[in-house]
Order: C-alpha cells, then sequence, then structure tokens
C-alpha cells in the first residue's frame, strides 16, 4: 500500500485558501504546506501578533508565498459577519475552506459574546455561519469545505435539553 504524503498535493496555483486559526497547530501546519504548493493563504485567526508571526514562519520558509493574516475571532459572530463581508465584496471565489480552529475543555463555563457556551459557539456555531456566509464564494469555486474535529467526540452526548450547559458544566463532557 503506498503511503499518502504532502508531497502528494498537486500544485495548488491560483487558489484561495481560508484556514481558521491558522497561527498554530494543524492550521499552521496546513498552511505551511498549501503556500509551498503555490495556493494564497488567509490566515484567519483572532491574534494578529500570531497571525504576524505565522506570516513570518511562512515567508522565511517560502519567500514566494501569498499570505495574509485577516481578523477573524469565532467567539463574536459580528467579527464572522464583518470577515465574511470582506471577502464577500471583494468577490475572489475561495477554492479551499479549512475550519480548523477551536477551542478546547475551557476549564469553567464561559460564554461568547453572543451568549453561546464559548466551546458550542465557537468550534461549531461559528464554522457554521461563517461556510453560510460564504457559500456564494464557495459555490462559485466548487470548493472544498474541510471541517476539522477531535477523536474526543466518540466520548459525547448530546444534551439536547441544554446545548449551552447552563447546568452541570463539565469541560471535556461539553467539548465531546
Amino acid at each position: 500500500m503506498t503511503q499518502w504524503t504532502t508531497a502528494d498535493i498537486p500544485d495548488q496555483s491560483g487558489k484561495l485558501v481560508i484556514i481558521t486559526g491558522a497561527t498554530g497547530g494543524i492550521g499552521l501546519e496546513a498552511a505551511l504546506v498549501l503556500a509551498e504548493k503555490g495556493a494564497e493563504v488567509v490566515l484567519a485567526a483572532r491574534n494578529p501578533d500570531k497571525g504576524d508571526q505565522a506570516e513570518r514562519l511562512i515567508r522565511s520558509r517560502h519567500p514566494e508565498a501569498l499570505v495574509r493574516f485577516e481578523r477573524l475571532d469565532l467567539a463574536d459572530l459580528s467579527s464572522v459577519a464583518a470577515f465574511a463581508e470582506a471577502l464577500l465584496a471583494a468577490g475572489r471565489p475561495v477554492d479551499i475552506l479549512i475550519n480548523n480552529a477551536g477551542v478546547m475543555a475551557v476549564p469553567r463555563r464561559r460564554t461568547t459574546i453572543d451568549g453561546f457556551e464559548m466551546q458550542f459557539g465557537t468550534n461549531y456555531l461559528s464554522h457554521f455561519a461563517l461556510t453560510g456566509r460564504l457559500l456564494p464564494l464557495l459555490t462559485a469555486a466548487q470548493a472544498r469545505v474541510v471541517q476539522l474535529s477531535s477523536v474526543a467526540h466518540r466520548g459525547g452526548r448530546i444534551q439536547l435539553s441544554d446545548l449551552n450547559y447552563r447546568s452541570g458544566y463539565r469541560p471535556w463532557p461539553v467539548y465531546q
């Protein structure tokens, strides 16, 4: 059996890729590879300092990379809307959207600006909203949308009667 590696990724020149949470971890690694393959990469994340560091790292390894940081706070649906509106105004089709960003096992119950439990709002609702708002640009390019998740979901049970976990909050079960 042949092992797939990043060397198997074809040239991505001319493609626009958006990666949420691309300032570290899996998101940054994906950005590095896709920039190397010629894609224009948007690092969509909330921290401009980390965004600057990620841009510099990518350019240090791939000097010709087309990469930029765009602020996107997934704990704030108005930030999601503003991010999407700017892209819609530019009108460039999006070829790949990687919904990667997330928070994990927040120690005590917190909420997003919009009042959703932090993990549910950030990891799921905001990515759903982002994908929906970008749909015209995604369909124009017949885009690939990648939704990352954790194997931790296997132990989870959805509490439909209280999706925001107003009572009985425990970090790991809520994350799952």
